[in-house]
């Protein structure tokens, strides 16, 4: 039976939220995604899989954003799978995407030192034998211990680089919500061209910043639902919190942030998908995600009270995950620059 797009994502999304809603832990839920065959949804048809764009995986990647689950999907998919997808030749994807329905995970190291998503990255990588020398320091990069292959912007493009190999060193560093990210130096790493130049770094960038809006969006949109239940049925003076007018109008803010950012992702997402320039749209997403996401979502923790804090409770996932993506596109100021240089452009 043949689907229209809006049903392929619909089907999508039915399935994650489906497994989702089963309480997994983060490895079980992992292997749960792969059993399904959700991590391969991207693959060329030769490799099983559907061949989907990037808004298709988004509703996947929205779903995890609802639930706030600690899963590799979003450094995986997003920052691996999708890029490998756009970028690679019909050999390297073989190589790369065949264990992908056994769970295997990717990564990509988007931030330097002072700079998020450089577009003049300082790493370089020069030709060495039948591959070439990685050199230089990246941060913030998800579960990169255990990624199969780790996506690095250079000077020279896209390389592709095995944590394990010589001359790589990860650091753990913190994270607001306790999922794994690593701080690594290449020094003389030997790593392998995915695809040469500016546009394939770009390229990464585009899909990377398209999965982050999807991933926020669901972010947001669960943490709006998990508190509109909430004041539903917490009571005050005899009456749900939900019928007085402070309350219903701060979520109704919530609310409407929430929506906003819906329509700027899924904007975004659908011109990277379709090949278009997506470079405003991308900066705008980017912008509220920084500004206005932790923003609403301090005003969630409010109107939980303390019980938003409590981390038997599931709204500190939400909230942490959120600072940890504000932080990855580079801060709210950083952000605003880019959209206003860009306006002085027009």
């Amino acid at each position: 039976m043949d689907f229209t797009r809006d049903e392929t994502q619909e089907a999508v999304a039915q399935v994650a939220a489906g497994l989702l809603a089963r309480d997994l832990d983060g490895d079980a839920l992992w292997a749960a995604f792969a059993d399904a065959d959700l991590l391969t949804l991207a693959l060329p048809e030769r490799l099983g899989g559907e061949g989907l764009s990037v808004t298709d995986v988004g509703a996947l990647l929205t779903e995890v954003g609802r639930k706030a689950a600690q899963v590799p999907a979003l450094a995986t998919l997003g920052f691996g799978v999708l890029p490998i997808v756009a970028l690679g030749d019909d050999a390297q994807q073989d190589a790369l995407l065949t264990g992908l329905a056994d769970g295997r995970t990717f990564t990509a190291a988007l931030a330097e030192p002072g700079a998020q998503f450089p577009a003049r990255p300082s790493v370089t990588a020069v030709a060495a034998g039948d591959g070439h020398s990685v050199t230089g320091r990246v941060l913030a990069v998800p579960y990169a211990e255990r990624a199969h292959r780790i996506l690095v912007p250079t000077d020279a493009g896209v390389v592709l680089v095995d944590p394990g190999a010589d001359g790589v060193a990860l650091t753990p560093t913190p994270s607001a919500s306790g999922s794994p990210e690593f701080a690594i130096t290449f020094d003389r790493a030997r790593g392998d061209l995915l695809a040469a130049g500016d546009n394939a770094v770009q390229t990464l960038y585009r899909i990377a910043l398209a999965s982050i809006g999807a991933v926020s969006d669901g972010l947001l949109s669960g943490a709006t639902v998990l508190a509109g239940e909430h004041l539903a049925t917490r009571h005050q003076f005899g009456k749900p919190l939900a019928t007085f007018q402070a309350v219903s109008q701060q979520i109704a803010d919530v609310y409407v942030t929430s929506r906003t950012l819906h329509v700027s992702a899924l904007a975004a997402s659908w011109r990277v998908s379709e090949g278009l320039d997506a470079q405003d749209d991308l900066d705008v997403m980017a912008y509220w995600i920084a500004a206005e996401v932790p923003a609403a979502m301090q005003v969630l923790h409010h109107l939980h009270g303390g019980i938003g804090v409590d981390v038997t409770y599931p709204l500190h996932r939400y909230y942490s995950t959120a600072k940890d993506l504000a932080r990855l596109v580079g801060g709210a100021s950083y952000r605003l620059d880019l959209v206003g240089a860009r306006c002085s452009s027009i």
